[in-house]
């Protein structure tokens, strides 16, 4: 895979990239903010390490800029913040996984390579259908009776799994897990907040609901008809 180290820790940046280079990963080490943005918007890369504290630009001011420039590179963030309201603000950046300095090497190659493995299996497929919603993996836009829909890069990966599981109930702790990366679960209604907001986009306006709660399950997207 094709790496972007974005730590000011020069020792600790070079200890990862040594690390990830003699796996046969090709990584470049930037340790200032505005310049990691510089190069993530320049080159394509599979994954973008980031530290959340950087000079001149942090670190969740870096993936947001890239999130709403529609930059969906996977994104595993850095920071010795270890707190559960810590975790929810980095993930709800657009960060795509989380880990806590101190860590070890082996933790960190393996969370690589789970977001190179999800990479992956997200190109084999790119439009998803259930009725007459559509989700484009590739251009990213979503449309319903042929109505362009604009969801937040949270909203896309939460609609993207319940297509990918339509017809079936989800419960709340498999989107925490799979939308999130969450394997606590960080007491709060982030997933309730959050389908409110699908649904306000997806099923208002339009005729038939496809966003369904299950009481006492979970959720469960498919054709009204």
């Amino acid at each position: 895979m094709k790496l972007l180290v974005i730590e000011d820790d020069v020792e600790m940046a070079e200890d990862v990239a040594s690390r990830l280079r003699e796996l046969g990963h090709s990584v470049e080490v930037v340790t200032d903010g505005k310049q990691g943005l510089a190069a993530a918007f320049a080159e394509p890369y599979d994954a973008l390490i980031v530290d959340r504290m950087l000079p001149s630009l942090d670190g969740l001011s870096l993936v947001r800029t890239l999130r709403k420039d529609d930059v969906r590179t996977p994104v595993l963030f850095l920071t010795t913040l270890a707190g559960i309201d810590d975790r929810v603000e980095g993930l709800e950046a657009g960060g795509d996984d989380y880990l806590v300095k101190p860590f070890a090497p082996a933790e960190l190659i393996a969370r690589v390579n789970a977001l190179g493995r999800r990479a992956k299996l997200g190109a084999a497929e790119t439009l998803l259908k259930v009725g007459d919603l559509e989700l484009d993996l590739v251009k990213r836009t979503v449309t319903r009776a042929g109505q362009r829909i604009d969801l937040q890069p949270r909203e896309f990966q939460l609609l993207e799994f319940l297509m990918r599981h339509a017809g079936q109930v989800v419960t709340r702790t498999m989107l925490l897990e799979n939308v999130w990366e969450f394997h606590f679960d960080p007491q709060t209604n982030i997933v309730e907040t959050h389908i409110s907001r699908l649904r306000s986009k997806v099923d208002r306006d339009f005729p038939g609901m496809l966003i369904q709660t299950v009481r006492g399950a979970g959720y469960l997207l498919r054709d009204p008809a």
